[in-house]
């Protein structure tokens, strides 16, 4: 991603943040992936991502959003 932050909404932004936390966590744990991770249907963090990536397809209307 790394995008100009003028150039993203909010969205985005949010979606970048927590892109660079997932990426930093999965550093830390010297892991490729998180699915290469024990806690990964218990991380939150992973969580909180996946609903970030919803919400930035979405623009943060609940409901159905377009591929």
């Amino acid at each position: 991603m790394a995008k100009d932050p003028h150039e993203m909404d909010e969205w985005q932004q949010a979606l970048e943040i927590k892109l660079l936390k997932l990426k930093e966590c999965q550093g830390n744990k010297s892991v490729g992936s998180c699915f290469e991770c024990s806690e990964l249907f218990e991380c939150i963090l992973r969580k909180e991502y996946v609903k970030a990536v919803y919400e930035s397809m979405s623009k943060g209307s609940m409901g159905g959003f377009e591929f």
